[in-house]
């Protein structure tokens, strides 16, 4: 997936380096190349992201039993 993600933004780099300004290569770069890559990558790891809560939020309900002793 990372993969695409920084293939994508080299081409919009190579992209944006051949506008006529600096201004219009960043705002080429950064509509073209960051934001959509970005929202990409952000709806792509949501899946991810909610495993990873779902795991925590497990791990924080389980007692604590690392100073239990036998009776």
């Amino acid at each position: 997936m990372y993969i695409i993600a920084i293939a994508w933004l080299y081409v919009t780099f190579l992209m944006a380096a051949t506008e006529p300004s600096f201004t219009a290569g960043i705002l080429t770069f950064f509509f073209y190349g960051l934001m959509p890559c970005g929202l990409l990558l952000w709806i792509l790891g949501a899946p991810q992201r909610k495993r990873k809560r779902a795991l925590l939020e497990d791990k924080l309900s389980q007692p604590d039993r690392a100073n239990s002793q036998t009776d």
